[in-house]
Parts: C-alpha cells; structure tokens; sequence
C-alpha cells in the first residue's frame, strides 16, 4: 500500500484518501485576453511528462480536503516530499531525500 503524508494533517495515510489533481506550479498568464488560441492551449493542455522527479498536486479528498504539492517520483512511484500549496518546491538530493533549505541558513 502506498502512504502519503499530508502536509496540513501532519499523518500518513493510504493512497485511498487522496485524488491526483494534476502537475504543480502551473502560472496562470498574467494578461489572459492577449493569449493566443495556441498560447492557451499550452496553459491548459500541455504538461510535463517526465521520468523522474516530478512536482504534482493532489487533494486529501477523505480528510481536509485541502490540496497539497508533492514530488513524486514517477518510476518508482514513490513521495519523495509533500509540502504546502504557495511554498516553493523542495530541493531533493540525488539519494531522493528532502533537503530544507531554510533549515541549513
């Protein structure tokens, strides 16, 4: 069973208890009404499809209900960090593993 730990609830719990919501950090376009029709399909559509580390959202649908980022890798399908909607992504070491950088100033 897969674990995830919920930034606001501060637990682990199953994946049951959560939903994908989709790749973290996307920007909403400053000035919307001079986008392009391509432009806007870029922001709407087009998404990283990485190998790798990759940064997401999802939502503790059976919980808070808030939602959260996470950096998850893709092939082996494990957290490697989960970390509040508005902070910056974690910096992840090579040996998959959360590094603070306010904590080493």
């Amino acid at each position: 069973m897969l674990l995830i730990d919920c930034p606001y609830c501060k637990e682990k719990l199953p994946e049951l208890e959560f939903e994908y919501a989709g790749q973290a950090h996307i920007a909403r376009p400053e000035h919307p009404a001079e986008q392009s029709d391509a432009e806007w399909r870029d922001y709407l559509f087009i998404r990283s499809n990485v190998r790798g580390d990759h940064a997401e959202q999802w939502r503790h649908t059976h919980g808070c209900g808030r939602y959260f980022n996470a950096v998850r890798n893709t092939v082996s399908d494990k957290f490697i960090a989960t970390y509040e909607i508005g902070q910056p992504r974690p910096t992840v070491t090579k040996e998959g593993e959360e590094r603070d950088e306010q904590l080493e100033s």
